[in-house]
């Protein structure tokens, strides 16, 4: 954490919290609260987490309750369901989503879909947690967005925070959410500080699931995106508020459930949508978007087509420059909501 003075004239404080501080506050938070609740995953525990996000939660409540598990995702999930079919609250830690395919059965399978099978008899209440999407020099196999894998699938909740009081407010809810939960952070955004107000720094703030938020007010083009994408959104918002172009940027939070009213009230009133993603185009976040938008009543107020900015549909290259290209940069975004508008 860092404290950031304001002018001698107020003197104000503004308190600024990395995202990985959030997370951390959020889990600490919750396991005092409830002692249901409990942390597994690789490095969670001795090592602090491989990106400190667990950082003095082993000291503070113990081998019991913050489990290091060897390297075998398949294994500790499996645990973490059956824990939760039992009763408890776990939260399972995947160093990043990329390796959760190797237990991919134990999310979708047994997590996703026994509350349907057993009649709602049988609650899961499990998060699945960790980074999401491309981080940066890790190349194909270490790059890739879930969000639309997990979205797809009924039984989950998908949720994609960006900033610091996203991370927090989501995460509280999440673990005390009876429902499997899919938590997905960014790598790239753990390290950076975000204001939190004073609400958010209580021990009872929440966020509820399935609501988004809108992070910039506008009126001539809608932005949606969710995860880093989204700073990079109001990045283009403000080098277009120059020209006159007003954006909306909306922050999804959550992808499945999906605030699609919160999208079309801004689209009534934009008549303009550019949705924004890192992930690959093909059934992609932004392609559910626009299927909603066609199904639904704020088609008919639309100006022009709906356009998608994703990232390149091809494996994530290694080199550098081909890894930038590879993904939305702020000029990809503003080439777009000009195109959107034909100016």
């Amino acid at each position: 954490m860092s404290f950031l003075r304001g002018s001698f004239i107020d003197a104000l404080v503004v308190l600024q919290m990395m995202v990985r501080d959030a997370l951390n506050q959020a889990m600490d938070e919750e396991l005092e609260r409830d002692e249901r609740v409990f942390l597994l995953g690789e490095e969670v525990a001795q090592y602090d987490g491989a990106y400190k996000v667990s950082r003095g939660l082993w000291k503070k409540y113990g081998d019991q309750r913050i489990i290091d598990t060897p390297i075998s995702e398949m294994g500790f999930t499996g645990i973490a369901v059956g824990a939760a079919f039992a009763g408890l609250r776990p939260i399972c830690e995947f160093m990043t989503f990329n390796f959760s395919m190797q237990a991919i059965d134990q999310v979708i399978n047994s997590a996703a879909k026994t509350c349907y099978m057993s009649a709602g008899f049988q609650a899961v209440p499990i998060v699945f947690r960790g980074p999401n999407g491309s981080s940066a020099g890790v190349a194909a196999q270490h790059s890739q967005c879930f969000a639309a894998w997990y979205a797809h699938c009924p039984g989950l909740k998908v949720v994609s925070p960006w900033n610091s009081e996203d991370a927090k407010g989501l995460l509280k809810a999440a673990i005390r959410d009876d429902n499997p939960v899919v938590f997905m952070e960014n790598e790239l955004m753990y390290g950076v500080p975000f204001e939190m107000s004073e609400e958010a720094l209580s021990k009872d703030f929440v966020l509820p699931i399935g609501k988004a938020k809108i992070e910039r007010p506008g009126n001539h083009v809608t932005l949606v995106s969710h995860s880093r994408c989204v700073g990079h959104c109001l990045d283009a918002a403000a080098v277009l508020a120059k020209e006159g172009i007003e954006c909306e940027v909306i922050n999804l939070r959550s992808i499945r459930p999906m605030d699609t009213d919160a999208i079309e009230a801004s689209v009534m009133k934009t008549n303009h949508l550019v949705t924004v993603e890192g992930g690959w185009p093909q059934f992609g976040v932004g392609a559910e978007i626009c299927a909603k938008i066609m199904e639904g009543p704020a088609f008919n107020y639309l100006d022009a087509p709906v356009t998608r900015v994703t990232g390149v549909d091809i494996p994530m290259p290694y080199a550098k420059i081909l890894e930038d290209n590879s993904v939305p940069q702020i000029k990809d975004i503003i080439f777009s909501i000009k195109k959107t508008l034909n100016v």
